[in-house]
Parts: structure tokens; C-alpha cells; sequence
């Protein structure tokens, strides 16, 4: 129980409560006056009972260190989502909140920082991804007894869009696009779009994942590329699959896997036989969509001071788009 004490004036004067956290530590509090104190008591006494008693030196935590000791327990991630989550912080909460007091920070400083994201041209999805940062962020100080409740509680988010719309590429453009890269990347090309399998999945297809003379791919892994560096994973979803592909492309994959066969195992290789990157993007399929006549008006310069178009009509995600079609039309 908390106790009060009268203070001599030889020491200050005024009223001490002394009192136990619940960790068994001895806490006390100094008052001008006994009915200040008296309160305190009744409060600190209560707030224990109901286990929502705070440490008031945790609540000063800078909340740059929170964000330091919320990433240190992201073991869980994949590098690539690590990677994004990291961006989140540097780029978009530290600048604002860094030097805020864990338990200074107000659902107004939320708001506001969401409008002024929103003024910089950030799209909602954007603004929602990075507010999800914050929000688990201020989470685990919940959690960790630096605050009562998070400050992005009821804080409403900006609507999101419908988003870009996207394209299902038709079967003569597809067989135009194919034939616009070079031979080794056709195969790549008609099995995005008649497997439905992810970029990352696919760089990270390994021959004996195959079975041709079945029809059936099995799906096991991704490999993502962060920094440089390749780290090969679970699917996105983390769950293993089997999809069908049909016989016109179990064949093209057979002469795809005699023409150019890989030492290392995969599927799919740049011109060297490794692994594919995120470069394949630029390189080679922005510029056979130009060649294709897909999106003649696309211009592949990257000046920054450049006014002609730089967003492509098709993306290579449109190729899963194209799968998904095809699945809705066989039902």
C-alpha cells in the first residue's frame, strides 16, 4: 500500500508518497500539498490492481530507442520486408517523431503527420503502410509498460485508391512480347503468364521442381533480392503449391532446359547461367515492351530532367494478371 508522509520543513516540506511498483521496487513522489498526495496514492494503488500502473522513466523513453528495440525483434522477417520496414523508420517516422518522448506523443502529432504525408503526394496505400510501422512500433511500447495506450488508436487513415488498374495481355501480344526478348527469356515470359507464379518464385524455380510428363509445377521457394544480395526463402504466402501448366508449355520448358541448361539448377538464368535479378526488369523487359509495339510511347532514358513517359503500360506482374484471367474464364 502507498504511504504518505509529512515532509520536516528542514527537508522542503511538503507530502511523500512511497509506494511499491510492481516489479517490488521502492518508488516515491513529493507533493506540495496532502491532498495532491492523497490522490497520487489512490491512483498508484488503483492502476496496480488493474495492472496499468507505468514506470515514469520508462514513459521518457526517446522513441528512437523504441524503434531501435522494435527492430532488434524482427528476426522473423525476410530481408526484403525487413528491408521495408527499415525504410519506413529512416525516411518517414524518425525525422518527425525521433526525439518525441514515448509518452509525449498525441493522436494529434499522428494526424498531423499523416496530413503533411499526404501533402508530400504519398499515396494512401503508402501513408497506411507506414503508419502500420508506427503503429507497431508504439505497440510494443504498450506492451513493455512505456504507455497506456498507442496514440494511433481511432486515428482514421486516408481512403485508398482503387489502385492502378491492370492489364491482362492479350494472346498475340504476349506472343509479341515473348518474341521480342532474347531466346533464352521467351520460356520465363509464357510461364509467368500461364502459371500464375510470382517474380520471386519464379527466379527461384529448380529443375527437379518440374514434373513435365504431369503438367505440374511445385512451387517451393522465392528468392528476393535486397541490397545486392540474394536470399532465397518460403513464397510470399509461405504456403507450398502445386499449379498446372499446359502441354504447349511443358514442351517449350523441355527445349527451354536442353538449349540452356544451368550448372546451379535453376529454371530461369541471365546470359552468364545465373541467377536471375531485379535488373531483367530494365534491361530486358521494358525494352522489348518498346520493340514489341506493347508501349511504343514508354522512354527508357532515365534523365531526371526528362517530360516524356517513363510508366509503362504493362508490368511484369501483368503476367500473373493474365493467369488469374484465365482461371476466371475456366471458372
Amino acid at each position: 500500500m502507498a504511504t504518505i508522509k509529512e515532509r520536516p520543513k528542514s527537508d522542503g516540506g511538503g507530502y511523500q508518497v512511497r509506494f511499491y511498483a510492481p516489479d517490488g521496487s521502492r518508488r516515491s513522489k513529493t507533493f506540495a500539498k496532502k491532498k495532491e498526495a492523497e490522490q497520487f496514492a489512490t491512483k498508484i494503488e488503483a492502476d496496480k490492481l488493474r495492472g496499468q500502473w507505468l514506470d515514469p522513466r520508462l514513459a521518457k523513453t526517446p522513441f528512437e530507442e523504441v524503434a531501435a528495440i522494435y527492430l532488434d525483434g524482427l528476426v522473423h522477417l525476410a530481408p526484403s520486408t525487413r528491408m521495408k520496414v527499415e525504410g519506413h523508420l529512416r525516411n518517414y517516422i524518425l525525422p518527425t517523431f525521433r526525439r518525441f518522448q514515448i509518452a509525449n506523443i498525441k493522436p494529434s502529432d499522428v494526424r498531423s503527420w499523416i496530413s503533411a504525408m499526404m501533402k508530400h503526394g504519398l499515396s494512401p496505400a503508402t501513408v497506411k503502410a507506414i503508419h502500420g510501422t508506427f503503429s507497431r512500433v508504439m505497440n510494443q511500447a504498450v506492451l513493455d509498460g512505456m504507455v497506456p495506450r498507442s496514440p494511433s488508436f481511432g486515428v482514421k487513415l486516408p481512403k485508398e485508391d482503387a489502385g492502378d488498374e491492370m492489364n491482362v495481355i492479350e494472346p498475340e501480344k504476349l506472343v509479341a512480347l515473348a518474341d521480342a526478348l532474347k531466346p533464352r527469356f521467351r520460356a520465363l515470359i509464357y510461364t509467368a503468364a500461364y502459371s500464375g507464379l510470382r517474380w520471386s518464385e519464379l527466379v527461384a524455380l529448380k529443375v527437379h521442381n518440374l514434373d513435365l510428363l504431369k503438367g505440374t509445377i511445385h512451387v517451393r521457394e522465392s528468392l528476393v533480392e535486397v541490397n545486392g544480395h540474394l536470399f532465397a526463402g518460403s513464397t510470399k504466402t509461405g504456403v507450398k503449391r502445386t499449379v498446372s501448366i499446359p502441354r504447349d508449355l511443358c514442351q517449350m520448358l523441355g527445349e527451354h532446359l536442353a538449349e540452356f541448361p544451368a550448372p546451379n539448377g535453376f529454371v530461369f538464368t541471365s546470359v552468364k547461367g545465373m541467377p536471375l535479378r531485379r535488373n531483367f526488369y530494365k534491361r530486358h523487359f521494358l525494352p522489348a515492351l518498346v520493340r514489341s509495339g506493347l508501349d511504343p510511347g514508354l522512354c527508357l532514358c532515365e534523365a531526371e530532367d526528362c517530360r516524356e513517359r517513363h510508366t509503362p503500360l504493362y508490368r511484369f506482374h501483368d503476367l500473373r494478371v493474365r493467369h488469374e484471367a484465365l482461371c476466371h474464364r475456366a471458372g
